[in-house]
C-alpha cells in the first residue's frame, strides 16, 4: 500500500515538474506578465507539495524534525490552492476584481497556514507516528487534518463554479479549453477531499477500510495530472485540436462516400480528378467531395420528382424521430435523400418525371458556411444510406 501511495505522489510530482519546466522555457517573453508569474509560483508550490509527499512516504524526520515533510506538504498545498485561485482571477477577471480577489485569497492562505502550523505543534506533530496523519482520534491532530481538508475542498468548489462561466465568456479557444480542464481537475480533486475525509473519520472511529484508503491517493494523482495538463495546454492543445479536426473531417469524408459514389457513377464529369483512396490532403479532398456532391445533385435536377418530398418525409423518418427544429432538419434530410435516390433511378432508366424539378437551385439548404454545409450533407448522406438499406 505504501508503494502505491509513493507512486501516486511521484506521478503527481513528475507531472508538476514537467509543467514547470515547460512554462519556465517561456520566461524570457512572458516574465512581465503578472498571470505568468502567478502560474510559475503555482507550479513551484505544486512541485513542492508532491515532492514533500514522496519524502514523507519514506518515514522518519526531515531536517531533523519528525513529520516536518508532512507539515511542509500541507502548507504548500494550501499555498498552491491559493495560487491557483489567483491564476484563475488573472485569467478571467478585470484588473480591479483580480487585485481585490488576490488580496482576499492571500490573507486566507496566510491565516490557514498559520493555523495549521500552530495546530501541528500543539498536537505534538513532530512526536506522533506518521500513521496518525492518516487519521486519529486525538482531538487536536484530528482538527488539524480536517482543517487541511476543508482548505483543499473549498477552492475545488470555487474553481469549479468559476471555470464554467469564465469559459463561456472568453473568445480565446486555448483559454476556454484550459478552463474546462481546470473544472474537471477541480471535480477530481474534490473527490480526493471526500475520500481523504472518509479515511480520516474511519481511522478516528477505529474502522479499517483496507485498500479503499488508496482511493484518495489515486484521485489526488489523477487530479494533479489533469491540472498540470490544463496549465500547459498551449503546448499540447493546438496539436490535439488539429488532430480532432482531422478526425472530424475524416469521419465526414467517409460518411459522404456512399452518396458521392452513386452521384459520381451517374455523372462522372463531376470529379475534377480520378477518385483516389489517399487522404494525405484531407481538407482539399473534403472540399472537392462537397463540391462534387453538389454538382452531381444539380445534374439530377431534371429527374427529381417534386412529389417525392412528401413520400420521403412520410417513409424516411425513423420511428420515434426527433421533434422541433432538429426533427424538421432530419425530416428534410430524409426527403432530400429520397429525392436523390428516386432521381438516380430515373436517370438510369431515362424516364423524366412528370413533375420534374428541372430549374433553379437548392431551395432549402444552400449555405455558404462550409462547416454547416458538411454537417448538412452528412445528414443527407446518412439518410441516403438508411433508405438504401430499407429498400
Amino acid at each position: 500500500m505504501t508503494a502505491i501511495r509513493t507512486l501516486c505522489f511521484a506521478i503527481a510530482a513528475l507531472s508538476s515538474y514537467a509543467a514547470l519546466f515547460y512554462r519556465l522555457s517561456q520566461a524570457r517573453r512572458s516574465w512581465r506578465d503578472g498571470a505568468y508569474r502567478a502560474l510559475i509560483a503555482t507550479l513551484l508550490l505544486q512541485c513542492l507539495t508532491f515532492t514533500m509527499g514522496a519524502v514523507a512516504m519514506g518515514g522518519g524526520g526531515f531536517l531533523g524534525v519528525g513529520n516536518l515533510a508532512i507539515l511542509i506538504m500541507h502548507l504548500a498545498a494550501v499555498a498552491f490552492c491559493v495560487a491557483a485561485q489567483i491564476i484563475l482571477l488573472r485569467w478571467a477577471a478585470t484588473d480591479e476584481a483580480a487585485a481585490r480577489g488576490t488580496r482576499y485569497w492571500l490573507i486566507t492562505g496566510i491565516v490557514l497556514d498559520v493555523l495549521l502550523t500552530v495546530l501541528f505543534f500543539l498536537a505534538d506533530g513532530p512526536g506522533r507516528p506518521t500513521s496518525d496523519f492518516d487519521g486519529t482520534s486525538r482531538p487536536l491532530l484530528l482538527t488539524y487534518l480536517l482543517v487541511f481538508i476543508v482548505s483543499q475542498a473549498v477552492p475545488c468548489v470555487t474553481i469549479y463554479r468559476q471555470c464554467g462561466p469564465y469559459a463561456r465568456m472568453t473568445d480565446n479557444a486555448s483559454l476556454r479549453q484550459a478552463l474546462r480542464m481546470l473544472s474537471v481537475a477541480a471535480v477530481v480533486l474534490f473527490l480526493y477531499c471526500t475520500a481523504r475525509t472518509v479515511n480520516i473519520l474511519t481511522a478516528a472511529a477505529g474502522v479499517d477500510i483496507g485498500a479503499w484508503k488508496l482511493a484518495s491517493n489515486v484521485f489526488s494523482a489523477s487530479g494533479i495530472v489533469i491540472l498540470s495538463l490544463a496549465l500547459i495546454n498551449s503546448l499540447w492543445g493546438p496539436p490535439v485540436s488539429r488532430l480532432t479536426e482531422w478526425a472530424r473531417s475524416y469521419r465526414s469524408y467517409r460518411a459522404l462516400h456512399p452518396l458521392w459514389r452513386d452521384l459520381y457513377e451517374a455523372s462522372p464529369d463531376i470529379a475534377l480528378e480520378p477518385p483516389g483512396s489517399s487522404v494525405s490532403d484531407l481538407n482539399y479532398r473534403l472540399h472537392r467531395r462537397v463540391v462534387e456532391i453538389r454538382d452531381g445533385w444539380r445534374d439530377l435536377r431534371p429527374y427529381i420528382d417534386r412529389e417525392t418530398r412528401t413520400a420521403g418525409v412520410a417513409g424516411g423518418r425513423p420511428a420515434g424521430g426527433a421533434s422541433g427544429e432538429a426533427g424538421a432538419e432530419l425530416r428534410q434530410a430524409f426527403a432530400e435523400a429520397a429525392q436523390i435516390r428516386q432521381a438516380l433511378q430515373a436517370k438510369r432508366t431515362g424516364i423524366v418525371p412528370d413533375h420534374s424539378k428541372d430549374a433553379g437551385d437548392f431551395d432549402d439548404r444552400d449555405t455558404d458556411n462550409f462547416v454547416a454545409e458538411v454537417a448538412w450533407l452528412t445528414q443527407v448522406a446518412a439518410a441516403y444510406s438508411k433508405l438504401g438499406k430499407a429498400s
